[in-house]
């Protein structure tokens, strides 16, 4: 940290071609966080290099993502597209020195020259054109004379290089795209790998934090840098990136989950962008823990989404309100309760949180349990409800089952039971113990509520090759020399088919009905949940299953 007399400014660059996701937390929190401890700072950078992919619907996305994490870039908001001019001015002093050259080669011709790891490349037949002739091609491809891919400009550095990233790298190729930001004033764009180390050196970065698979590009990175750069120059640092089990992380790939309609969008709560996980119900004090407990580590590994869940579930235990929600109802009608008659009962909001205070719960001869909760033939040990056995009404009284209502088909759709009237709180028999305790909403208040169960998207328990490189490494004229011509549809095979499940005319606690969008709870027994963002309302309550309650990961750790 010394070696910038005690400077540290940090940036986090994403590119905006599609939506933040849960492996760009850590990225966040470690570059925002890392500038925050030194009292240094961060900015936020988009590296717009490739018009064919960006859109600003994901500019603005990331605002909002990285505004939801709690960090803030001040008047510290750049563009690599800030830079284009600098950036061609830079590229024409790299001709002048002879380090950079026009290539006519095609994308095929190009991979086939670069060589393997085992062996060497061969130099391009148009290397040795002159200083004068690649200036004047050069700018008639700025001037748009040429058509996409029929030139590139390639630096000029060492064709046998046992790193093939300093294979005489493409660091402009032809796009006539419309930028978001440019417009159509170039067609011509740098490559990431060119615009992303200058445009931190023009920004005075001292730390370049980045994940491992960029240790190889280091080498190019600082050819570029010495070579254009005089002064204080960047210093790239990496670390290993996220993988968690259950989840996938490119953005190609999560880019087809949308596109294709296997989801209902980027901000789908299955989807692991920040933007899914907010709409699921997340908290960013739970990803703050997460990234924090995970740490920083050179070694790559793949972190058990259980942990994740862990962090969440901490987080949500002190602050959700606890309601009662039945998602399967079954009536029950209490026969020994008096017709008409409704009962104010006192029901905690969170025990955990002693400030919470109480609520009124209504209870009256009709109400709603879990059809679940009700067996006909039990087997030995089930304590919920079966004939003749009793269990307790969660804030009220002790139920016993008299009868079974059926219809023609034989299904059950009604509970006779008997109340203990003495046994609710305060009551002279409110201590008689029964083995089981059920939640209920009663049918004098209840609402109507749809409940969208969300289950992992994928399958698989490992993240095995589930991500792009941060930047994608499939940039424009790039994508012809990375292109897996067998499109990789094996991670599809692994879709959950029953990662939805949406259960319509729930039966909740009225007082769900004032809910705002966002607004989280614990459902007794089922779960966290959150009020959609986007479809809940008043007149159409909508609540997304968050995380359930058990919890594996504590419970590993307490075997352990």
């Amino acid at each position: 940290m010394n070696k910038y007399g005690g400077r540290v400014h940090t940036r986090f660059p994403p590119e905006p071609n599609g939506y933040l996701h849960i492996g760009h937390a850590k990225s966040i929190c470690l570059n925002f966080g890392t500038a925050e401890e030194f009292e240094g700072l961060c900015n936020l950078r988009f590296d717009d290099t490739n018009p064919a992919k960006e859109e600003t619907e994901f500019v603005e996305s990331i605002k909002e993502d990285v505004r939801w994490l709690g960090f803030t870039w001040e008047d510290r908001l750049f563009y690599a597209s800030d830079y284009f001019d600098q950036l061609y001015e830079f590229a024409v002093q790299l001709i002048k020195q002879g380090k950079a050259y026009v290539c006519d080669l095609t994308a095929e011709e190009i991979r086939e020259y670069r060589g393997t790891l085992t062996e060497p490349g061969k130099e391009s037949p148009y290397r040795n054109r002159s200083i004068e002739e690649n200036l004047d091609l050069f700018t008639r491809m700025k001037n748009g004379e040429f058509p996409d891919g029929a030139k590139v400009l390639r630096a000029k550095i060492d064709m046998a290089s046992p790193n093939l990233n300093m294979r005489d790298p493409i660091i402009y190729r032809i796009m006539h795209e419309h930028h978001h930001r440019t417009g159509d004033k170039w067609c011509i764009y740098p490559m990431y790998d060119f615009a992303h180390p200058l445009s931190d050196a023009i920004e005075n970065i001292t730390h370049s934090i980045c994940t491992l698979e960029f240790e190889d590009h280091r080498p190019l990175y600082d050819w570029f840098v010495d070579n254009l750069i005089t002064g204080d120059k960047p210093r790239q640092y990496e670390f290993a990136r996220l993988n968690l089990t259950n989840t996938i992380t490119s953005k190609r790939k999560l880019r087809r989950l949308v596109e294709e309609g296997y989801v209902q969008g980027w901000d789908d709560p299955r989807m692991p962008t920040l933007a899914g996980y907010r709409r699921r119900g997340y908290t960013p004090e739970s990803i703050h823990d997460f990234c924090n407990r995970i740490g920083v580590a050179k070694a790559n590994s793949t972190v058990d989404i259980a942990l994740l869940e862990h962090c969440l579930r901490e987080d949500l235990n002190l602050k959700a309100p606890r309601v009662m929600a039945v998602l399967d109802p079954l009536k029950v009608v209490i026969t020994n309760y008096p017709e008409g008659q409704i009962e104010k009962l006192e029901a905690e909001n969170n025990p955990q949180d002693p400030e919470a205070g109480y609520r009124q719960v209504t209870f009256s001869r009709t109400l709603f349990i879990e059809r679940e909760d009700f067996m006909e033939n039990p087997p030995k040990k089930y304590f919920r409800l079966s004939p003749g056995k009793e269990v307790r009404l969660k804030h009220a009284y002790i139920i016993k089952c008299e009868h079974v209502v059926k219809d023609e088909e034989g299904r059950i759709i009604e509970i006779q039971c008997t109340y203990d009237p003495d046994t609710k709180s305060g009551g002279p028999a409110a201590g008689r113990k029964v083995k089981g305790t059920l939640h209920w909403v009663s049918e004098a208040e209840a609402l109507d509520a749809e409940v969208r169960l969300y289950d992992y998207l994928f399958m698989d328990d490992e993240s095995q090759d589930n991500q792009d490189s941060e930047d994608e490494l499939e940039d424009g004229f790039e994508d012809e020399l990375n292109q897996n011509n067998e499109e990789d549809d094996d991670f599809l095979s692994k879709l959950n088919p029953h990662s939805l499940k949406i259960l319509k005319n729930c039966k909740v606690e009225p007082l769900l009905q004032d809910a705002l969008p966002g607004s989280k709870f614990q459902f007794l027994r089922q779960g966290y949940f959150c009020a959609d963002l986007k479809d809940h309302s008043p007149q159409t309550p909508v609540f997304n299953r968050i995380v359930g309650l058990r919890d594996s990961w504590a419970k590993a750790k307490r075997n352990s």
